[in-house]
This record gives structure tokens, sequence and C-alpha cells, in this order.
């Protein structure tokens, strides 16, 4: 059952070495960018949370880059456009996250957003206005192997790009302190 108790998955979920997440294949994700899902399915979001020059370098057709806490809280606890459509009983809708590998960023936004939906809606547990929202089982790097023609642009640039460096401590240092965080180098290195 979906986080709010209401329904089953509408996706298909596969295994993940987060146990508390949900995760979907890139097979699954390319599906849903076809349409394949969409009697089930009214309407999705991929969040990449790659540094924008990841995204820049290739990004999943239609994923919004979203990579710091405050900006999950902007375009969805504070926007109407979504929430809008998330409450909405009569609607299912999905978020789907992903970094390069799904291994730290991707996870840690995915959680965020759930931990904030679920303070929102407190007074009204088991309610959630999120209720479905996945991971990307391996990231953007198992789905650009998988679907490259569904990357825009169809390339693949990692996190540790030798052009990117500066780039790099840029938005580490940029997400340490939009997200009231500290994070030790060793595990940076693996997102």
């Amino acid at each position: 059952m979906i986080a709010d108790f209401s329904a089953p998955y509408a996706l298909p979920r596969c295994k993940s070495k987060h146990s508390d997440l949900q995760a979907i294949s890139p097979e699954t994700v390319s599906n849903l960018i076809r349409g394949e899902y969409s009697e089930v399915i009214d309407n999705y979001v991929i969040v990449d949370c790659r540094y924008p020059y990841e995204y820049e370098g290739g990004h999943i057709e239609g994923a919004q880059n979203i990579y710091t806490k405050s900006d999950i809280l902007d375009r969805f606890m504070k926007s109407d456009e979504f929430t809008s459509k998330a409450v909405d009983s009569n609607t299912k809708n999905v978020i789907i996250f992903h970094c390069e590998f799904s291994s730290e960023r991707g996870p840690k936004m995915c959680r965020y957003l759930r931990e904030s939906d679920r303070k929102e809606n407190a007074d009204q547990y088991p309610r959630l206005t999120y209720p479905e929202i996945y991971i990307l089982e391996g990231g953007y790097k198992a789905f650009y192997e998988h679907e490259s023609s569904q990357c825009t642009p169809q390339t693949y640039k990692p996190m540790l790009h030798a052009d990117h460096s500066q780039d790099l401590k840029h938005f580490r240092a940029k997400t340490k302190s939009m997200n009231g965080s500290r994070c030790n180098r060793r595990r940076m290195l693996r997102c």
C-alpha cells in the first residue's frame, strides 16, 4: 500500500538498498514517459537532484532540476500548481527522485519531502499530499545506460567531472548552507 494506506502502488517496484524507500527501475521510468501507465497515473514529476552542471550535461526528458531542500518545499509544499492536483483524491500523482546513482542526494530529498508532507498533514494522519513517491534505482547513470534516447541532451556528465571541480565546490557549499546540514566528504563522493 502507498504511504497513506489508501491504495496499492501504481508502478512496479524493484529492490533497492534503501529499504525505507520505494524504488522503480529505469525501464519503468522509460515506460512511464512513453505513456504506458497513463491509465493509472494522471500526473508525474521526475525530480533530478543532481547539481545544475550535471543536469545541463544530460537529463531525463521532462525532469526538473531541484537540488536543495528549500526548492523541494517551494515546489511541492508551497506551490499551488502541483499541490492542487495532488490533493484531488480522484487523480493519481507520483514523484520520482534521482541523482547520479540514487545513492545519496535523490534519496535524501525523497525522505525530506515525505517528512515535510507528514508534518504538514500531522493532524490528519495518515493523509499525505504526496502518498506515492519513488526513487529511480541506479539513478541517472542507470537510466542513461538503459534509454539514452529519452535524455536531453543525450549525454552523461558525472558529478566528479574534471571540468567542473569549481562548480562542485560551489554547489556542495550551497546545498550545505541551504539544507542546514553538514556532510562528510567521503559520503558526498558516493552520491
